[in-house]
């Protein structure tokens, strides 16, 4: 083997050693969760708001052009939220903001995430994929209400 060849391997076997360093890294020290992405399930065709008990429940959402179905969920602060996503007709993108949510609506497909919505307010969600002409009025939100006692 030639010098350039050996500098070669020892810089590309450095590089993916850093990105696995990175992948461990935001999964274990930072706890970032991955999206799941769940085998599709054809009686998923309608969206839903399920509560399972006082603090959890089930968002099953639909994108479609250009709208997110359901476009207002309600839940209390302390709540914990599990959303099922996918689309209709092309694919989109869901992005609630001051969460790190970031997946994508793919037709025949379901994403699966989790978030905990602690603080009270509006959350807005995002379309962040290009769409269609109607991409830019693709929004929805999750108002989180103080939790009554």
């Amino acid at each position: 083997m030639n010098k350039y060849e050996i500098k070669t391997i020892l810089l590309s076997s450095s590089v993916m050693a850093v990105f696995f360093f990175a992948i461990l890294y935001n999964a274990f020290a930072r706890k970032i969760d991955v999206p799941a992405c769940i085998p599709y399930n054809a009686t998923f065709r309608q969206s839903a708001i399920k509560k399972v008990d006082d603090t959890h429940y089930e968002v099953y959402i639909i994108a479609r052009m250009w709208a997110f179905d359901p476009a207002e969920i309600i839940v209390p602060a302390g709540s914990t939220v599990d959303f099922y996503l996918t689309s209709a007709d092309v694919v989109h993108g869901f992005n609630i903001e001051r969460k790190g949510v970031n997946l994508m609506a793919i037709p025949g497909a379901v994403n699966k995430t989790t978030v905990n919505f602690t603080d009270y307010g509006t959350y807005r969600i995002v379309c962040h994929e290009y769409c269609g002409a109607g991409h830019h009025n693709m929004m929805a939100q999750v108002l989180v209400t103080y939790l009554k006692k």
